[in-house]
């Protein structure tokens, strides 16, 4: 059951990009993990067209966003990936999430995907690591944390977050200070502060920040949220150094 809504996206792409060398990815886990502690912000496009994911995407990283992916459940997700990592400006990457398989890993990355995302423990992670290629590794249990960092994840995508809260997180952290976790899942910008207290490295922003656009949705609003989003993070490490001043 999962094979079906997970691999078949990435079976649909055409064959000829699948067969396009992979592209040189200069990103790796060490910068991935430096790059997300300080932009506190990972951007994530599921939405029911390619082109319509790429160009919201490429708008994300316009208004500020380094990181961001776009997930393998979007129809010509691997075409976006391609189109992104293309057009994308000096300093931003793109990544592909809900990759699960070794199969995902191997057209994710001949697309030019330059980092992974799971929501699971997913064989995906274990194989990104072994290719040097970063990994964000889903897990809501202690016992799903400490195993995605055992299989050699960058970090853990706490999710859905929503469950538990900042509250979670925070108890979830007092067993494992050293592992940086990302809260994904009905993170908006009344919550991400809370996370951020909490301890998260960063949030993880799908609808909250894209809406519909990466369905072909109006984007002058989603870019407008994306400045909002871009301005609470800047605005919490102002605050942040403030206080460790005094």
């Amino acid at each position: 059951m999962v094979k079906a809504t997970t691999v078949t996206p990435a079976e649909k792409h055409d064959e000829a990009t699948l067969e396009t060398p992979d592209m040189v990815n200069s990103l790796t886990p060490e910068l991935l993990l430096a790059g997300i502690r300080k932009t506190r912000l990972v951007a994530i496009v599921r939405g029911t067209d390619g082109a319509a994911a790429a160009k919201a995407a490429l708008a994300a990283m316009e208004e500020g966003f380094r990181f961001v992916e776009i997930a393998l459940t979007t129809p010509g997700a691997l075409e976006a990936i391609s189109e992104v990592r293309a057009a994308a400006p000096e300093g931003c990457f793109v990544g592909a999430g809900t990759v699960l398989t070794v199969q995902d890993v191997d057209r994710v990355a001949a697309a030019g995907g330059q980092f992974m995302v799971t929501p699971s423990l997913a064989e995906s992670i274990a194989e990104s690591a072994r290719r040097g290629i970063p990994v964000l590794a889903g897990a809501l249990t202690p016992s799903e944390a400490y195993e995605a960092m055992n299989r050699g994840a960058t970090a853990v995508k706490l999710f859905p977050a929503s469950i538990g809260g900042p509250g979670y997180l925070k108890a979830l952290r007092d067993p494992f200070p050293g592992i940086p976790f990302i809260a994904v899942g009905g993170v908006g910008l009344d919550e991400a502060n809370g996370y951020w207290e909490a301890g998260a490295i960063a949030v993880g922003l799908g609808g909250p920040l894209f809406g519909d656009a990466g369905s072909g949705g109006d984007l002058g609003p989603m870019r407008e949220r994306a400045r909002g989003f871009v301005g609470l993070a800047a605005a919490f490490d102002r605050r942040t150094a403030a206080e460790s001043l005094r």
